[in-house]
């Protein structure tokens, strides 16, 4: 079980648990957004929209994987005190995936070697955070959690940010390539998820040395495993007999379908409506992240005090607004003022969700709750991506696609708007 939250904590496990972003956000930055998505759908998948819709119906495939494993796995970890062990294996398996689309060619007939490397390293990265969120409550004081929660999705843009520029100075840019890198198979460009899996390995094992789980007698897997389907239930059952959490995993289950999906086309968007080529996708993707992540950090630092939900709402109502705009212009760069504006709030909406799970979760029961949180980030997470690449299809449009988040980004807002918030209840 997860230990409660600390009178006093150490500084130096705080940083290690932060800087466990920094190693795993090269994934959703260069793999999710930037690099490797436009790279499917300029130079694997037919054309751009057929590469979107496809891309759309993999999230949408992983999305399902996510939504049936992260609740059951959270669980187990809570009563079998695995929760390194998981993470572990969760940051191998996203590595090494992530490593293997390096042979993917820009051929479509590697279109589903692509998309099938891709979808499970985005299915263990979701799920090694279940396990890495579940370490917070654990880490400092409940009135310090917001900032440290900030801290580290700031240091997560940061960490994104230094690996999409090694990529784009160590082999984007350079024309002859390095290392014998044959531009015209598009190796420059894979070489790319070579390079994240690498920063995943170098950067994350530090959490996995420092912070090791509650102590206490662990029990066998068979008995954990009977012990988390259990909990799973009882949690499952008695989210009816607790409306603030139902309520905020049933917000956060609409608006960050709308964020992951924003992220996963993001880049997508840019190549095919401005005509961006990888190398202005990359600078386009190294300004977001500093724009999304002193955003994070501006906001962490007072978010203990403005409170965790008036931050999410903040964030939720600014990026539908510049979002809207950024739909409606065809300009480019009224494209570029409008996104990076809206990145300020991408951070802050994510890292106050997590402040507000680890605040409202029973202690004992932390990890599964992330479970849930999970879950409600992904258990109508194919919606989105299925809405854009149904959208998408229908109207030939990308911009029509796209225009499907701010839908569920407004929904959530909504949802989350009378919310109270109940502190371990």
């Amino acid at each position: 079980m997860s230990e409660a939250a600390p009178k006093a904590y150490s500084k130096g496990k705080a940083f290690t648990w932060a800087l466990y972003d920094w190693a795993n956000s090269g994934f959703p930055t260069v793999v999710s957004t930037f690099v490797i998505a436009a790279y499917f759908t300029q130079g694997i998948a037919p054309d751009p929209v057929t590469g979107q819709s496809q891309w759309g119906w993999m999230q949408t495939v992983a999305a399902f994987a996510i939504a049936l494993l992260s609740p059951l796995l959270g669980a187990i970890a809570d009563q079998g005190r695995r929760r390194r062990a998981m993470l572990t294996l969760c940051t191998l398996v996203t590595a090494i995936f992530t490593a293997l689309i390096w042979f993917a060619r820009p051929d479509p007939a590697d279109a589903l070697y692509a998309l099938i490397c891709i979808g499970i390293a985005t299915i263990a990265f979701e799920l090694g955070t279940v396990f890495y969120n579940a370490m917070l409550p654990g880490l400092v004081p409940e009135e310090r959690m917001g900032r440290l929660s900030g801290l580290a999705w700031g240091l997560g843009y940061a960490g994104g940010l230094a690996c999409l520029l090694l990529a784009l100075v160590l082999f984007i840019q350079p024309d002859p390539s390095p290392f014998g890198l044959d531009r015209g198979a598009a190796e420059h460009v894979r070489a790319s998820a070579v390079l994240v899996a690498v920063w995943i390995l170098v950067f994350g094992w530090p959490v996995l040395i420092a912070l090791p789980d509650p102590k206490g007698v662990r029990p066998r897997l068979r008995d954990a495993l009977a012990a988390g389907l259990h909990e799973m239930g009882t949690l499952l059952r008695g989210l009816p007999r607790r409306p603030a959490m139902a309520r905020f995993l049933i917000a956060r289950l609409f608006y960050t379908d709308g964020l992951n999906t924003l992220f996963a086309f993001g880049a997508i968007y840019a190549a095919g409506v401005h005509g961006m080529t990888i190398q202005e996708i990359l600078y386009f993707g190294i300004a977001m992240n500093v724009t999304a992540g002193l955003g994070a950090a501006g906001f962490g630092l007072i978010e203990d005090r403005l409170g965790a939900k008036p931050t999410v709402m903040i964030a939720l109502g600014a990026m539908i607004v510049l979002g809207s705009f950024l739909l409606l212009s065809n300009d480019k760069t009224m494209f570029w003022i409008l996104a990076m504006a809206l990145g300020l709030f991408m951070g802050p909406a994510q890292a106050a969700s997590r402040t507000l799970m680890a605040r409202m979760a029973p202690p004992d029961e932390v990890t599964a709750h992330f479970g849930l949180f999970a879950l409600s980030g992904r258990a109508t997470g194919f919606l989105g991506p299925a809405a854009v690449a149904m959208v998408t299809a229908m109207s030939g449009s990308q911009a029509w696609g796209l225009a499907t988040v701010i839908a569920f980004l407004a929904l959530g807002a909504a949802i989350l708007a009378p919310l109270r918030v109940v502190r371990h209840s």
